[in-house]
């Protein structure tokens, strides 16, 4: 049986399992579409519970996939998950249907990924934020983000009357609070050059505590009470790191009375969430879509063969970055904080500045 019939009959039988969904097939291709060749290769992928329209990394990992079927011509598939349950079964899903490569979303399908890709080494895996225990068909995908938050960190007490910067975290994970030690480093290393206190509330890199919601439910509760404790303890700038905590973030703003700003995390947050931009100063972006389909491209269109070893994206080549700086009122005029950040980012190009401290 050829590699397209059996998926034909995979994707029949599997219809309705582990809420697959064949994309692309609801609505006729354009015109765009349709010129496309289109290969023999399937990209698949599989969301954490945060759903594809997180607004956060599933949407960048999905909006990386349909950018492969429509640029590049390849067939995607897709298993949406709601709870953690989902998550082996899903995976089990896209091996079912034969998928040339399974990208597993996010922190949390880490040990599923990984027992799946132990139990069937002939398929090959990619595994968002997470890392592989040594099986050679599972590629990690990883940021350096402590390597943007600190250019975000930088701007933030910039931007900051009182000097004191805020930060929470989902979960305290490695993924987390990379994105919490840069933005530390670099707002200490805006007092050092300004020879002014700088203050950060909610993490201590050197004590490795600080404020955490315990999960990543977006705009919990819990996110708006620990958002309005920074604002309290005189925070004027934002940083939470926990997905969709923008919601939570801007009322815990509205409600105090304080003019503050909040820093994104993942997308250009004042772009995609534009409900939020009046509070967005700017977004430490994970740029996942241009992973996935660089991942993709490699293996699918330029004949490169699988590999396991690690993807990092980092400031050098572009796998993060800061989104444009938006409603800026720092004391420095936005065209001098801007040219600092282009210098501290080459500084961190070159080795010159660790943002680890």
């Amino acid at each position: 049986m050829n590699k397209i019939t059996k998926r034909a009959l995979s994707g029949l039988a599997l219809a309705g399992a582990a809420s697959l969904v064949l994309a692309g097939c609801a609505a006729a291709p354009d015109a765009s579409e349709t010129a496309v060749e289109q290969l023999d290769y399937l990209a698949c992928a599989v969301s954490d519970e945060g759903s594809w329209n997180d607004k956060s990394f599933n949407q960048s990992v999905y909006e990386g996939l349909t950018k492969s079927r429509d640029e590049l011509g390849v067939q995607i598939q897709d298993a949406e998950s709601t709870s953690p349950d989902d998550f082996a079964p899903n995976l089990q899903a896209m091996i079912d249907a034969s998928c040339d490569l399974t990208i597993a979303v996010g922190f949390n399908l880490v040990d599923a990924v990984n027992a799946a890709a132990e139990a069937n080494p002939e398929v090959n895996f990619v595994t968002i934020d997470g890392w592989s225990n040594g099986a050679t068909n599972l590629k990690p995908v990883g940021y350096s983000m402590n390597q943007s938050s600190y250019l975000a960190g930088y701007l933030a007490a910039a931007q900051s009357t009182t000097k004191i910067v805020g930060t929470y975290g989902g979960m305290q994970i490695d993924a987390v609070v990379d994105f919490m030690t840069g933005y530390y480093y670099g707002a200490m290393a805006w007092g050092a050059d300004n020879d002014t206190t700088v203050k950060v509330v909610g993490w201590d890199p050197a004590k490795e505590k600080g404020d955490f919601i315990g999960d990543f439910t977006p705009n919990s509760g819990t996110s708006k009470a620990i958002a309005a404790a920074q604002l309290q303890a005189g925070a004027d700038v934002l940083f939470p790191v926990g997905g969709d905590q923008f919601g939570a973030s801007s009322e815990a703003i509205t409600e105090s009375g304080v003019d503050a700003r909040i820093i994104g995390v993942d997308k250009d947050i004042a772009n995609t969430s534009p409900e939020y931009a009046d509070w967005i100063l700017t977004s430490a972006e994970k740029r996942m879509t241009s992973a996935v389909y660089d991942i993709i491209k490699a293996i699918a269109v330029d004949g490169q063969a699988f590999s396991g070893d690690y993807y990092i994206g980092t400031l050098e080549n572009g796998g993060t970055a800061l989104s444009a700086i938006t409603n800026y009122t720092g004391a420095q005029s936005q065209a001098d904080i801007g040219a600092k950040l282009e210098e501290l980012k080459a500084g961190i190009i070159s080795g010159d500045i660790n943002p680890l401290g």
